[in-house]
């Protein structure tokens, strides 16, 4: 019997699956990559040898004020290291700058203060100004013209009229803009929701290109460049992690060329060759990331390019938070089919985009090729079929269920971290 341990929100589970049944266990090499120096240390060598830029002391040399954008609490970066380090380099050269800590929550709700706190430190929360990032406030908006695709280009109007604006993130596989980090601090981090929404269109999200570690010919990659490009972002550190959210490699420098080289290391370790099989088990990578059945869909995409048709994705994910939107929710529930979603969706024009559009677009295009059984104790399974899935509590429930649909005999891949890998 293979015994596999799989992330569940701030638990690992151990599960157990027969030898004869196991095809494989796909995993990025950053879960075993070994750096040798501390994470302090990585990150004070990425900021003493930036690409392609000034360093970051020498822009904020003169400077009055500064915006600092960060993650929210969606997304692991480990800002409890990064921001300190940032803030001493900034202070030593320039104490008297007023700095302004930006969260970019994207279309996400606002991170609280308890959040916060666990994502930055106590210090940090009580000292510095921090904003939360609200898209759907236009009044916090300013106008930057049109993106490449058409849609307005409209960001938060902090960041705006900043006279230096960094970011801070981590760079990892994304299931439809190639990969997180750079960038994405921008669009969708800090811009307007009816900017997200023209970005986020069902004819992007259906592009072959729009998939997990592809830039090149990316439509939804192109806007965003574009967005970081008018929004004169000026610098970014970004970090790569591991599976214990420890930082493994740090990118710092030109919010272009830096990134490109981060995105570079990740493709590397993260690059796995593909297993097809009827049966495919996945997580979201644990907390932060498995909070809710909308985050989830990112781990769902690499069993997606693994499990054969009609096959079954076994999705272990805590999904503490429910749904995780309510647009996200009644676009499912309110059908009879995921086949209907996909074809209502692919009628909504690019600035008529609704909210979550992308999230249950991507939901659907899967659940119409394979059955989906999301394993958690935390959420309503009442709501999980509402979504058109199966509900198990417990992996074991989940796979006695998936064996009585393919059989006894039926092979089975396992991503242990469904986020963190490319599958080729």
């Amino acid at each position: 019997m293979a015994k596999i341990k799989v992330p569940y929100s701030k638990e690992i589970w151990e599960i157990e699956i027969p030898d004869k049944n196991l095809a494989g266990i796909l995993e990025s090499n950053a879960h075993t990559y070994k750096a040798n120096k501390s994470q302090e240390e990585l990150v004070n060598e990425a900021l003493d040898n930036c690409i392609g830029s000034k360093s970051l002391e020498e822009l904020v040399h003169g400077k009055k004020n500064m915006v600092i954008i960060t993650s929210d609490h969606t997304r692991p970066v480990p800002s409890k290291i990064t921001l300190p380090i940032m803030l001493k380099r900034i202070r030593k050269i320039n104490p008297n700058i007023e700095v302004t800590i930006l969260v970019s929550t994207g279309f996400h709700r606002p991170t609280t203060r308890e959040e916060l706190i666990n994502k930055m430190g106590k210090e940090i929360v009580e000292k510095e100004t921090i904003v939360n990032h609200i898209s759907t406030k236009d009044e916090d908006m300013t106008y930057l013209g049109k993106l490449p695709s058409g849609g307005d280009l409209k960001i938060n109007k902090l960041a705006v009229e900043t006279e230096l604006l960094i970011a801070e993130g981590f760079i990892e596989p994304h299931f439809f803009a190639g990969f997180s980090g750079g960038r994405k601090s921008i669009l969708p981090g800090i811009a307007s929701a009816k900017t997200i929404m023209a970005n986020h269109c069902s004819e992007f999200i259906a592009s072959p290109y729009a998939r997990t570690g592809i830039l090149e010919n990316n439509p939804i990659h192109t806007d965003m460049l574009y967005a970081a490009k008018k929004a004169k972002l000026a610098f970014i550190l970004n970090v790569v992690i591991d599976s214990d959210k420890r930082i493994i490699k740090a990118f710092a420098g030109d919010s272009k060329l830096a990134h490109e080289a981060g995105c570079k290391f990740v493709s590397e370790l993260a690059g796995v060759d593909n297993i097809k099989t009827d049966i495919v088990v996945t997580t979201n990578g644990g907390y932060p990331l498995d909070q809710n059945v909308y985050q989830s869909v990112k781990g769902m995409t690499a069993a997606e390019a693994c499990c054969k048709k009609d096959g079954v994705i076994i999705m272990i994910s805590a999904c503490n938070d429910g749904h995780g939107g309510k647009s996200f929710y009644d676009n499912l529930a309110n059908t009879s089919s995921p086949k209907e979603v996909l074809e209502k969706v692919l009628k909504i024009p690019r600035n008529e985009t609704m909210p979550d559009q992308w999230e249950f677009q991507i939901l659907a295009r899967i659940l119409d090729n394979f059955k989906v059984i999301l394993v958690t104790n935390s959420m309503d399974p009442q709501m999980v079929k509402n979504m058109h899935m199966d509900h198990a509590y417990t992996f074991n429930e989940a796979l006695e269920k998936a064996f009585k649909l393919k059989g006894n005999d039926a092979k089975i891949t396992v991503i242990p971290d469904g986020v963190s890998v490319i599958v080729h």
